[in-house]
């Protein structure tokens, strides 16, 4: 299995499932993995998934993937908040934001449609 990135000093750990792209099953075990180690941890409350666009320009599979499940997880979670609606305008954002101790990220207000934040419970 892929190991997210080390984020070690960070509020929010990334997850990038999508270089290389992988199966369902295999993402959905990561979405999982991770969800878990945020939920014992006493300082991260956010998961960055990086999970591409897809080539076809109507978004991909693994998007797909990702946004599916944390759909089927919401009550688990406290948001999702995708990366088109990430901005300094989204009073979700901001909440989330403020209370992980976000300070800087270079995707916000970009529209990025290939990133989802899962904010935990």
């Amino acid at each position: 299995m892929k190991k997210p990135l080390p984020t070690r000093t960070s509020p929010v750990r990334i997850l990038d499932v999508a270089h290389p792209p992988l199966q369902p099953a295999v993402v959905e075990a990561l979405l999982l993995q991770e969800w878990m180690a945020v939920r014992q941890s006493s300082t991260t409350r956010v998961i960055k998934i990086i999970h591409g666009y897809g080539s076809t320009g109507k978004g991909g599979a693994t998007r797909e993937t990702v946004r599916n499940w944390a759909a089927h997880m919401n009550t688990k979670l406290r948001g999702v908040i995708t990366g088109e609606e990430y901005s300094l305008y989204d009073p979700r954002s901001q909440a989330m934001r403020t209370e992980a101790g976000i300070t800087d990220d270079s995707d916000l207000g970009s529209g990025n449609q290939g990133i989802t934040y899962l904010w935990i419970r």
